[in-house]
Protein backbone atom coordinates (compact mmCIF):
# COMPACT_ATOMS: atom_id res chain seq x y z
CA UNK A 1 0.00 0.00 0.00
CA UNK A 2 1.11 3.51 -0.98
CA UNK A 3 2.23 5.61 2.14
CA UNK A 4 2.78 9.63 3.10
CA UNK A 5 4.41 10.40 6.04
CA UNK A 6 2.65 13.71 7.52
CA UNK A 7 4.04 15.60 10.45
CA UNK A 8 1.85 16.39 13.65
CA UNK A 9 -0.84 17.36 14.53
CA UNK A 10 -2.33 17.25 11.23
CA UNK A 11 -1.86 13.57 10.55
CA UNK A 12 -4.19 12.62 13.88
CA UNK A 13 -6.52 15.34 12.34
CA UNK A 14 -6.52 13.17 8.94
CA UNK A 15 -7.08 9.59 11.53
CA UNK A 16 -9.98 11.55 12.94
CA UNK A 17 -11.85 12.70 10.57
CA UNK A 18 -11.67 16.38 11.34
CA UNK A 19 -9.11 17.20 8.22
CA UNK A 20 -10.08 15.66 4.01
CA UNK A 21 -7.64 17.26 2.39
CA UNK A 22 -3.92 17.22 2.63
CA UNK A 23 -2.20 19.84 1.01
CA UNK A 24 1.08 19.79 -1.17
CA UNK A 25 3.22 21.52 -2.93
CA UNK A 26 3.11 18.57 -5.96
CA UNK A 27 0.58 16.65 -7.79
CA UNK A 28 0.48 12.83 -7.84
CA UNK A 29 -1.24 10.73 -10.66
CA UNK A 30 -1.93 7.86 -8.03
CA UNK A 31 -5.53 7.34 -6.81
CA UNK A 32 -6.28 4.06 -4.27
CA UNK A 33 -5.30 3.18 -0.81
CA UNK A 34 -2.75 5.41 1.00
CA UNK A 35 -1.43 4.83 4.83
CA UNK A 36 -1.04 8.11 6.92
CA UNK A 37 1.89 7.80 8.62
CA UNK A 38 2.41 10.11 11.63
CA UNK A 39 6.10 11.44 11.35
CA UNK A 40 8.40 11.73 14.70
CA UNK A 41 7.82 16.04 13.77
CA UNK A 42 5.16 17.30 16.55
CA UNK A 43 4.58 21.28 16.15
CA UNK A 44 3.20 21.67 19.37
CA UNK A 45 3.27 25.82 18.92
CA UNK A 46 0.60 25.27 16.55
CA UNK A 47 -1.29 22.69 18.65
CA UNK A 48 -1.86 25.45 21.52
CA UNK A 49 -3.46 27.76 18.94
CA UNK A 50 -7.74 27.65 17.49
CA UNK A 51 -8.89 25.68 16.23
CA UNK A 52 -6.15 22.90 16.29
CA UNK A 53 -6.40 22.72 20.40
CA UNK A 54 -9.69 22.48 20.45
CA UNK A 55 -10.39 20.20 17.81
CA UNK A 56 -7.73 17.66 18.86
CA UNK A 57 -9.04 18.37 23.00
CA UNK A 58 -11.95 17.21 22.03
CA UNK A 59 -10.90 13.92 20.97
CA UNK A 60 -8.67 14.05 24.37
CA UNK A 61 -5.35 14.75 22.31
CA UNK A 62 -2.76 17.27 23.42
CA UNK A 63 1.08 17.64 22.05
CA UNK A 64 2.27 15.79 24.43
CA UNK A 65 0.46 12.69 23.75
CA UNK A 66 0.24 12.63 19.58
CA UNK A 67 1.41 9.14 18.65
CA UNK A 68 4.81 9.97 16.49
CA UNK A 69 6.58 7.26 13.79
CA UNK A 70 3.80 5.19 13.42
CA UNK A 71 0.78 4.57 10.78
CA UNK A 72 -2.22 6.13 12.40
CA UNK A 73 -4.76 5.82 9.21
CA UNK A 74 -5.45 4.24 6.04
CA UNK A 75 -7.99 6.10 3.27
CA UNK A 76 -8.49 6.65 -0.28
CA UNK A 77 -6.82 9.16 -2.57
CA UNK A 78 -10.07 10.02 -4.00
CA UNK A 79 -8.35 13.17 -6.31
CA UNK A 80 -5.39 15.56 -6.30
CA UNK A 81 -7.54 19.03 -6.99
CA UNK A 82 -5.54 22.20 -8.06
CA UNK A 83 -6.10 25.11 -5.43
CA UNK A 84 -7.52 28.40 -6.42
CA UNK A 85 -8.75 31.14 -4.61
CA UNK A 86 -12.14 33.21 -4.59
CA UNK A 87 -11.40 36.70 -3.06
CA UNK A 88 -9.55 37.38 0.08
CA UNK A 89 -11.24 34.37 2.50
CA UNK A 90 -12.72 32.29 0.03
CA UNK A 91 -10.80 28.98 -1.39
CA UNK A 92 -11.50 26.28 -3.40
CA UNK A 93 -9.99 23.47 -5.23
CA UNK A 94 -10.80 22.41 -8.82
CA UNK A 95 -10.91 19.19 -10.44
CA UNK A 96 -9.57 19.93 -13.37
CA UNK A 97 -10.55 17.15 -16.02
CA UNK A 98 -13.95 18.64 -15.37
CA UNK A 99 -13.68 21.73 -14.04
CA UNK A 100 -15.60 21.10 -10.85
CA UNK A 101 -14.77 23.62 -7.67
CA UNK A 102 -15.33 21.92 -4.54
CA UNK A 103 -15.52 24.75 -1.96
CA UNK A 104 -13.11 24.47 1.18
CA UNK A 105 -14.83 25.89 4.24
CA UNK A 106 -14.52 25.79 8.21
CA UNK A 107 -11.24 24.41 9.83
CA UNK A 108 -10.02 22.44 6.83
CA UNK A 109 -9.03 26.04 5.77
CA UNK A 110 -6.82 26.51 8.88
CA UNK A 111 -5.82 22.97 9.08
CA UNK A 112 -4.28 23.32 5.22
CA UNK A 113 -2.03 25.62 3.41
CA UNK A 114 -4.41 26.78 0.48
CA UNK A 115 -2.05 28.44 -1.40
CA UNK A 116 -3.15 29.22 -5.00
CA UNK A 117 -0.98 26.52 -7.12
CA UNK A 118 -0.57 24.18 -4.63
CA UNK A 119 -2.71 20.65 -4.86
CA UNK A 120 -5.27 19.62 -2.09
CA UNK A 121 -5.23 15.77 -1.81
CA UNK A 122 -8.85 14.38 -1.00
CA UNK A 123 -8.93 11.66 1.30
CA UNK A 124 -11.66 9.78 1.71
CA UNK A 125 -12.79 6.32 3.21
CA UNK A 126 -10.50 7.08 6.46
CA UNK A 127 -10.18 4.08 8.90
CA UNK A 128 -8.59 5.08 12.02
CA UNK A 129 -6.25 1.99 12.79
CA UNK A 130 -4.42 1.08 16.39
CA UNK A 131 -0.34 2.36 15.67
CA UNK A 132 2.14 0.56 13.87
CA UNK A 133 5.14 1.15 13.78
CA UNK A 134 6.94 2.55 10.63
CA UNK A 135 9.56 4.92 9.49
CA UNK A 136 8.07 7.59 7.51
CA UNK A 137 10.13 8.74 4.04
CA UNK A 138 9.30 11.86 1.96
CA UNK A 139 7.18 11.29 -1.05
CA UNK A 140 5.00 8.62 -1.81
CA UNK A 141 6.32 5.23 -0.62
CA UNK A 142 5.27 1.66 0.10
CA UNK A 143 4.49 0.10 3.39
CA UNK A 144 4.30 -3.14 3.91
CA UNK A 145 2.60 -3.44 6.99
CA UNK A 146 -0.81 -3.74 5.70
Amino acid sequence: MKAITIHQPWATLIALGEKRFETRSWSTKYRGSIAIHAAKKVDKEICLLEPFRSVLAKHEYTADNLPTGVVVATAKLEECLKIVTLGTDKVAAIREADEVMIPIEGNEISFGWFERGRFAWQLTEVKRIAPVPAIGKQGLWNWEGE
